[in-house]
């Protein structure tokens, strides 16, 4: 009898570990198992293969098969090993030669007429399968996936009897062409048409130039979400390194991905009522949660004191790391994690009130539960906290017609923000909100009157010493933005500024 090895990969994570599918056929009794800590989608396999070969007009062996998926240790689930094991069949009843097998890796989910299906996660398997200088064998929906890559490794197989057809080279199949990538970003809603909210719209200026996290603080209706949507106008578009990340993650979610997006930031509104998995990432094999679907973009989250204390205070790990560490009992994985938060919320329960607390139809007690959802070191890890407050001024110069024209447009203020961008990474390498504790002291050096002022502020308003150095980041971000190199008292008093909560529940407490 025969034996035969096939190679693919496993998907932990972002990672894609090599598998190497064995295929022993043995005498004695007809039967097919496979080994090697398959999940039920994977032992499954077995009926999907042997019915998809005997539909392709191939033989199927009348022989004890035995299909070991090796290293046994790695967990092994999905159908993305059908077309190796069927293809491994096939090589050790001798229909393929073995030695077409030895450099090409094989992937996809076979139905039962032999067609070839997607699987996820191909985009990190097929950066895995270049690294290891092989060519692999993939199903049509996965072509623009192998597209992204730059040079030329992957075989378009539409059913099994296409795929025998290759290997036994009785019609040869043309490799993927890289594809013409679009470097022209779509663009989206323009900051001018929002009239107003000036110290909202500075806010998100130095959020995209430096990377920070911003709340917008105000009643229903002032603007918000329409600031938030156009933020990622703001930013400038991924570098290819970084679209590959976010390519590679949108593949491992099973996310239809577009060429026409390349380099677009990704933008997650996920509803208030989602769970912490949801958001978070998890379940009994860790998927990627909201958080990492916003890697490299934006996480904008509405009504955040709806959303359950618990679930916000999962981010405070993420928010500081850029990673999620998700453990289940059968395993471990490791997701990236580096977005930027932006928050929207009403002030009071019963969405009237504008500061004013005779505005309000909740008393100070119950605005202060309302907003006491949110704890203290959530709270803490967000460097902007903006006030958006109603505009009757700009309903009457609307009746009247004598509203000056916003001439402040997403593509001036994107100029602005890749400008400041670019100093950062001339002078460190990264954003100012990267920035670690020894970096600040090097970069973000004060006078001593400036640095007693900041302490002095500090301490008024009992901010802890992460407060301290994110004061310090959004400090160094208003002076790139300004092009200065030193950091002065203005920027550290406008830094300052930005803590409307902080000031909102102050005023609270006094009442």
């Amino acid at each position: 009898m025969g034996f035969a090895v096939v190679i693919c990969r496993a998907q932990v994570g972002m990672d894609a570990p090599e598998v190497k599918v064995e295929v022993n056929l043995g005498r004695g009794l007809p039967a097919f198992q496979i080994i090697g800590m398959p999940e039920t989608t994977v032992r499954e396999a077995k009926d999907r293969v042997r019915t998809a070969i005997i539909n392709s007009g191939l033989e199927f062996p009348v022989a004890r098969i035995t299909v070991n998926l090796s290293p046994a240790e790695l967990p092994k689930h999905g159908a993305r090993f059908d077309l190796a094991i069927a293809l491994g069949i096939l090589a050790a009843n001798d229909a393929i030669p073995g030695s077409a097998l030895e450099q090409i890796e094989c992937y996809g989910e076979l139905a039962l007429d032999g067609a070839l299906r997607t699987v996820p996660g191909m985009l990190p398997a097929l950066l895995a399968t270049q690294q290891a200088k092989r060519t692999a064998l993939i199903p049509p929906a996965n072509q623009a996936e192998a597209a992204l890559l730059r040079k030329s490794m992957a075989f378009i197989v539409s059913d099994l009897e296409t795929a025998v057809l290759h290997l036994t080279q009785r019609a040869k199949l043309t490799l993927v062409e890289p594809a013409e990538l679009d470097t022209q970003i779509q663009q989206g809603p323009d900051m001018a048409d929002v009239q107003g909210q000036p110290l909202a719209k500075r806010a998100l200026l130095l959020a995209a130039a430096g990377g920070h996290h911003v709340l917008f603080v105000g009643p229903p209706g002032t603007g918000k979400t329409m600031l938030a949507k156009r933020m990622n106008g703001l930013m400038p578009p991924l570098n290819e390194a970084h679209a590959l990340e976010v390519a590679a993650i949108q593949s491992l979610s099973n996310q239809p991905f577009e060429l026409s997006s390349w380099r677009q930031r990704p933008f997650r509104s996920p509803h208030h009522s989602c769970s912490a998995t949801a958001l978070v990432g998890g379940g009994s094999i860790p998927r990627p949660g909201e958080i990492t679907l916003a890697h490299r973009g934006i996480l904008f989250l509405d009504e955040l004191t709806e959303m359950p204390r618990h679930v916000l205070d999962s981010l405070r790990e993420p928010l500081e790391s850029g990673r999620v560490h998700i453990s289940r009992a059968k395993q471990q994985t490791e997701y990236p994690a580096r977005f930027q938060l932006v928050c929207a919320l009403n002030p009071s329960p019963c969405g009237q009130f504008d500061g004013d607390i005779a505005s309000a139809r909740a008393t100070p007690d119950q605005i202060l539960k309302y907003l006491g959802r949110l704890s203290g070191p959530f709270l803490d890890r967000i460097d902007l906290q903006v006030e958006v407050p109603r505009q009757p001024e700009v309903l009457r110069h609307r009746q009247t017609k004598s509203l000056t024209p916003n001439t402040e447009t997403t593509a001036e203020l994107a100029q602005q923000v890749a400008a400041a961008r670019d100093i950062q990474y001339q002078r460190q390498g990264g954003l100012n909100t990267e920035l670690d504790v020894k970096q600040l002291h090097n970069i973000c050096v004060l006078e001593a009157e400036d640095h007693d002022f900041l302490v002095n502020a500090i301490e008024k308003l009992q901010l802890s010493h992460r407060a301290y150095h994110r004061t310090l980041r959004l400090a160094r971000t208003i002076a790139d933005l300004a092009g200065l190199e030193h950091i002065a008292r203005p920027h550290l008093a406008e830094a300052m500024s930005y803590r409307a909560l902080d000031t909102l529940l102050a005023r609270l407490k006094e009442l």
